[in-house]
């Protein structure tokens, strides 16, 4: 485990991790208040894997690896990042890992759970799955973690982490990690735990020092243009850029790659295979920008993200905390940027409350572009390469300017229906574009 720790590239603990390791190692339950990005995933894998070591073997029989460590996160991303960690700090031990999430073949996870694994990951409902399914057992799980249980409360999780408790062994030992300690937090801790030792290594809604924040108030029509010359003009990759609807989420990508931006997007009206292929390339360094909504980006931890945009800012301001977490993690450095409009004053009011201080106001210069605004400028040259307007496009934002041919015929209408009974209705043909 040292060596996988080593690769890993850590030198020294984080406070969350040099709190809470030694109190797992001692078997106690813990509840954990620390933000994604702080090195909580370490904090309870590594002393999990090294209380599992003298179970280890080296046997091929599935009998020999049942399920000792069972780790619930609330969404599939999550638990597939978790499961990853595991597999990265274990791969030089004989323990094994798997995953189980919704949206994809469980075929292909029920044959893995066959072959047997010490640590399983999991999102309460697909682990219900497997267990009407009969091809789990948790008779031998000594080992529980509630993952990010804030956000399994705020998803409604808790009727199926009921359940799930129920059918867990009496003598287990617990770790349980939020974001912050609320009233319901402390309640299901003293449900699920046993006299847990508390470990908060931040203050609740603390944002990062090592993260510089600035906000820019653009107009709706210069907010992509913003980001287009925010990515360009500095050479960034991996640039998270969170909109606050699915609909919202999709235009902006589809506008970002007709801008020559390497971009794709992430929300829960995609199909979990696009989901995760679009997050590899994110995480390959493929992409230039991730559009993403606050659910599809829950619990995402990736190393280096050097920038956060709140393209839209959020209706809840904690989530404005959760969301530029994303970057200057572990220590790093990092930018959030926001936009606003004069209509938002209230939701930056509302933030900057939360947080307990003021963000700098910024100014930008943008690049003339024929496209800012979808304005009726015409067709110059953009200040960056991009591929050409779709059709599509030209329909729903080229105004309307009838031909000669087609005002010469309203003209004979009007006057052969001059006669006409005054009260007959006229028709009119519409074009519904869907």
């Amino acid at each position: 485990m040292l060596q996988a720790i080593t690769e890993t590239g850590y030198t020294s603990p984080t406070p969350i991790q040099a709190a809470a390791i030694p109190l797992v190692l001692d078997g106690r339950d813990v509840m954990g208040a620390a933000q994604t990005g702080t090195g909580k995933t370490a904090a309870f894998t590594l002393p999990i894997l090294h209380r599992l070591m003298p179970l280890a073997n080296t046997s091929a029989s599935p009998a020999r690896h049942p399920v000792r460590a069972l780790i619930l996160a609330p969404t599939r991303e999550l638990a597939d990042q978790v499961h990853q960690s595991v597999a990265q700090y274990s791969k030089h031990t004989p323990l094994r890992t798997t995953v189980v999430y919704g949206g994809v073949d469980i075929a292909p996870q029920r044959d893995a759970l066959r072959r047997g694994c010490e640590v399983l990951v999991a999102t309460p409902g697909r682990l219900l799955d497997h267990i009407e399914q009969k091809t789990l057992n948790l008779s031998q799980v000594g080992l529980f973690v509630l993952d990010e249980a804030d956000r399994m409360l705020d998803m409604g999780f808790l009727p199926d982490l009921d359940r799930i408790v129920r059918l867990l062994p009496a003598r287990r030992q617990g770790l349980l990690f939020s974001a912050t300690f609320s009233n319901d937090i402390r309640k299901l801790a003293r449900t699920y735990l046993n006299t847990p030792a508390e470990v908060e290594v931040a203050a609740r809604n603390a944002t990062a020092d090592t993260v510089s924040q600035t906000v820019y108030e653009l107009g709706s029509a210069d907010k992509r243009a913003a980001v287009v010359h925010l990515v360009k003009s500095r050479g960034l990759r991996q640039v998270i850029v969170f909109s606050n609807t699915k609909i919202g989420c999709s235009r902006l990508a589809r506008e970002l790659i007709r801008d020559d931006v390497k971009a794709e997007s992430i929300h829960g009206d995609k199909s979990q295979a696009d989901r995760m292929k679009a997050l590899e390339a994110f995480k390959a360094g493929e992409l230039e920008v991730l559009v993403a909504t606050d659910v599809a980006a829950r619990g995402l931890d990736v190393a280096g993200v050097p920038c956060v945009i709140n393209y839209d800012l959020p209706y809840n301001a904690e989530d404005y905390v959760h969301r530029i977490g994303r970057t200057g993690r572990a220590g790093a450095s990092g930018e959030a940027i926001s936009f606003f409009s004069s209509e938002e004053e209230r939701l930056l009011a509302d933030i900057e409350k939360l947080i307990g201080r003021k963000i700098s106001r910024g100014k930008l210069s943008l690049p003339s572009s024929p496209r800012r605004g979808r304005s009726s400028q015409g067709r110059g040259s953009s200040a960056y390469s991009r591929a050409p307007q779709q059709p599509v496009d030209e329909f729903f934002y080229k105004p309307y300017v009838p031909s000669s041919t087609a005002v010469q015929s309203a003209a004979a209408s009007t006057a052969s229906n001059s006669g006409r009974d005054s009260e007959r209705r006229k028709s009119v043909g519409v074009l519904l574009g869907g």
